[in-house]
């Protein structure tokens, strides 16, 4: 800030507002959504808009007397200049009408200054001797991003409004509050259906015991949701990978799209056949709009930071976090409360799904109490260290495989009366929590060697719940 220019403000604006007030009873609910006391400049008009909000919050009536009165409480009604300074708010006032465009004239010039305040913030941590530069990125992004999401504001808006697009849908995936209209597919026909596809702005958490294929099937959806075939598909997508490197991860991509033996491919072990399926497989990825990445570490502001710059420079329309339980807190009052913690970057990634208008799937660890049961299906309960995950999640997705659990010899022992096919290979897609839509579970097919999922050409066992 230069020594010689005042920062942004408009004091007239400010009177304007609260002169509004002083002779409108109702103006008061046309500015509270936006306007915050500390968006005046100039502090006694900041005072006098404090005490509006003090009366509005009793639901007493607002007026000179009243807001004199409230001044007096805090004695400072002199310091604003006694009850004539009142008077004169009221005497310049062209007209309360135009409250609402003289707030907006403040929370503009608030803004800027916030602008002002966060340049100088970031201008100090170039002068630090910060050894992380990406670490250092990201504080400098936060502070920008905070002032953009304080600024922004909804209020009511006409029903008619949000069912014209209704009007236009063309096809069952139409997403009416997304950035291109589109859900986002999963590129599995019968998972598709159930879901309708995930939308813009929602938070889909896929859990599961380790080893059973959480990783592996959220990569086979990142892959499906880039492809460039499909509804919904042809998106850039984001992976956050905080467990294994990129390498490992182009590795699994790999070895699912070519249809080769994982290990093999590691080892370099493959026929001719098999390379030119690797050769022609490796100009496929190459084609698709996945972005990896491998940060070990990192919080969900981070994350959030990177996936806005992304955004920005190649768009986004989708994003994988492997796996949430690695994720770094941000809260220095949760260090010793992990379901705290948890619970806080929950709550952040959906804000993040939402700030961004894009689905993320975030995937997610299960508790062990799912192997001490004589039934392994999952449950909502079995989420791990955090009872918010189920709260914040708009779907929970849970994979079930028997045969990870149970050995076939005891399994046709146990099921010998039964007549039950040993369900090799078959993995049950359990839809737990659905917000906007129905649950119940699909099969797909899995094959471990190739780290794929596939359609079983099942039907969905849709709950009666």
């Amino acid at each position: 800030m230069q020594a010689d220019r005042l920062p942004p403000h408009d004091i007239e604006s400010e009177e304007a507002v609260i002169g509004s007030l002083l002779v409108d009873s109702e103006a008061f609910t046309r500015v509270i959504a936006f306007l915050d006391p500390n968006d005046f400049y100039r502090e006694r008009n900041r005072w006098c808009y404090e005490a509006c909000f003090e009366l509005f919050q009793r639901r007493e009536a607002i007026d000179q007397i009243s807001v004199a009165h409230e001044l007096e409480r805090t004695e400072r009604l002199a310091d604003v200049g006694g009850t004539a300074y009142l008077g004169h708010l009221v005497e310049i006032l062209p007209t309360s009408r135009h409250v609402e465009h003289y707030g907006r004239i403040v929370q503009r010039t608030s803004t800027m200054r916030k602008l002002i305040r966060a340049a100088m913030d970031i201008s100090e941590i170039g002068y630090e001797e910060e050894a992380d530069v990406d670490a250092a990125l990201s504080r400098a992004e936060d502070a920008l991003f905070q002032i953009r999401s304080s600024a922004a504001t909804r209020d009511f808006v006409p029903l008619t409004e949000t069912l014209n697009p209704f009007l236009e849908q063309t096809t069952p995936f139409t997403d009416l509050d997304g950035m291109d209209g589109r859900p986002i597919g999963t590129g599995f026909k019968d998972l598709d259906d159930l879901l309708g596809g995930m939308s813009r702005s929602d938070m889909i958490v896929l859990a599961a015991r380790p080893s059973v294929g959480k990783t592996m099937l959220g990569l086979n959806i990142a892959r499906n949701s880039a492809a460039k075939v499909g509804v919904g598909s042809g998106a850039t997508v984001g992976i956050f990978s905080l467990e294994m490197g990129r390498e490992q991860i182009a590795l699994r991509l790999l070895s699912a799209e070519a249809r080769v033996d994982m290990h093999n491919l590691r080892m370099r072990l493959l026929s001719e056949i098999e390379q030119e399926q690797v050769f022609d497989s490796v100009g496929v990825l190459s084609d698709l709009s996945i972005y990896i990445d491998d940060t070990p570490i990192q919080s969900v502001a981070e994350m959030r930071s990177k996936a806005r710059r992304l955004q920005m420079e190649h768009g986004l329309d989708f994003v994988v976090i492997d796996y949430m339980q690695l994720i770094r807190g941000n809260s220095r009052r949760s260090e010793n409360n992990r379901a705290q913690e948890v619970s806080e970057i929950s709550r952040s990634i959906k804000g993040m799904a939402r700030d961004l208008q894009v689905p993320i799937l975030a995937l997610s660890q299960l508790s062990r109490a799912i192997e001490h049961r004589t039934s392994h299906r999952p449950m909502l309960s079995d989420l791990r260290e955090s009872g918010s995950i189920e709260q914040d999640a708009d779907v929970v997705i849970f994979i079930h495989r028997e045969d990870k659990f149970a050995k076939e010899e005891d399994w046709v022992r146990d099921t010998a009366n039964l007549g039950k096919v040993y369900p090799r290979g078959l993995a049950e897609m359990i839809v737990a929590k659905h917000r906007n839509g129905p649950t119940g579970s699909v099969e797909l097919a899995v094959s471990d060697a190739y780290g794929r999922f596939q359609d079983n050409f099942r039907r969905v066992a849709e709950s009666r719940v």
